[in-house]
């Protein structure tokens, strides 16, 4: 298999049907964490975590209309369902380059401006043998 170049792990993805108790653990742990925000567009609850020397961590919690982690959370209440890459080309490129490479890809969610990344653009596939992936487009390639 060809490798996969311009992949640069951004995030942990932790979905959560209760983000404070998810968010009091993380900052046990020494992250810290901003405030909540809603994104309508994904409509998710979102909160962003950091800690200096390791990865940062997205607190993702389902609105209160039925959204993308209803049956996620459904089944596990509290669970790490995705990883993020930021990537230097548009999202369909980089799918085309996961493709081209060998890789079963199939977009869940395509190019989506994301509130908590100040309108880049993010979107969400999922890779056969791997899992969830997002892509989040540097503000470079000219979209956010």
């Amino acid at each position: 298999m060809i490798g996969v170049a311009g992949l640069r792990f951004h995030h942990f993805g932790l979905a959560a049907s209760d983000p404070d108790k998810a968010t009091a653990f993380v900052q046990q742990l020494g992250y810290e964490c901003g405030s909540s925000v809603v994104d309508p567009l994904q409509n998710v609850q979102l909160r962003w975590c950091e800690k200096v020397g390791s990865p940062s961590i997205e607190i993702v919690s389902a609105t209160d209309t039925d959204g993308p982690l209803t049956k996620i959370l459904a089944v596990h209440p509290t669970s790490f369902y995705h990883l993020c890459f930021e990537i230097e080309v548009s999202g369909e490129e980089m799918v085309d380059s996961l493709r081209a490479s060998g890789s079963r890809v199939v977009t869940v969610i395509p190019p989506t401006p994301a509130v908590l990344f100040n309108g880049r653009l993010v979107s969400f596939h999922f890779v056969q043998g791997f899992g969830l992936i997002e892509l989040l487009q540097n503000a470079v390639c000219g979209h956010g």
